[in-house]
């Protein structure tokens, strides 16, 4: 067991996605294949859903997973590392896991424009992702995330949610002694 949140969820896991994209994304596959292949912390199982692209050598992987699979991976893993896809990004965060993003690059042939570049550097900006460029920058947010799975989850201000219910229930509130009032 790598780490254990207050959800009681084992964390033990990295999950990596590449997503439904038909063009293939290699170069994630095969950073997620050299980590493995360099048994880099061996009792960290690693399971890679490959889509189109080439399969990994050593790393377990299947092409596609369905929605409930990739769901329970992410709530399973210490680390997601993905594509940039808001859609799995926004998916693993609302699963508790800042995901790793290793953005499709359309100068390599895995997509037909940038757009996840743009958006995961604005996402990066904004904190709610961390950025992978480089294979080296994967495996030390990996090597990161398995120090510490606890920094790698979203984590929920109580104290900002209770200020916002809070000021909710005044809003609400002063709408009904104002309407009373008229009476």
């Amino acid at each position: 067991m790598i780490g254990e949140f207050m959800d009681g969820v084992e964390r033990d896991l990295v999950f990596v996605t590449v997503g439904t994209d038909h063009h293939p994304f290699d170069r994630l596959c095969g950073w997620a294949d050299a980590w493995v292949a360099q048994a880099r912390h061996p009792e960290v199982p690693w399971f890679v859903q490959s889509g189109t692209s080439n399969a990994p050598a050593v790393a377990p992987f299947r092409d596609y997973i369905r929605y409930d699979e990739m769901c329970d991976s992410m709530l399973r893993a210490v680390a997601v590392v993905c594509h940039g896809g808001p859609a799995t990004i926004m998916d693993a965060r609302k699963l508790g896991r800042v995901p790793i993003v290793v953005p499709r690059s359309a100068d390599l042939g895995e997509h037909v424009d940038n757009h996840q570049q743009r958006f995961a550097r604005r996402m990066a900006e904004l904190g709610e992702i961390h950025l992978a460029r480089s294979q080296d920058e994967m495996f030390e947010l990996v090597e990161k995330a398995i120090a510490d799975p606890s920094a790698f989850a979203v984590s929920s201000d109580g104290a900002a949610i209770a200020a916002a219910v809070a000021k909710f229930e005044e809003l609400v509130g002063g709408l009904f002694h104002r309407k009373r009032a008229r009476r």
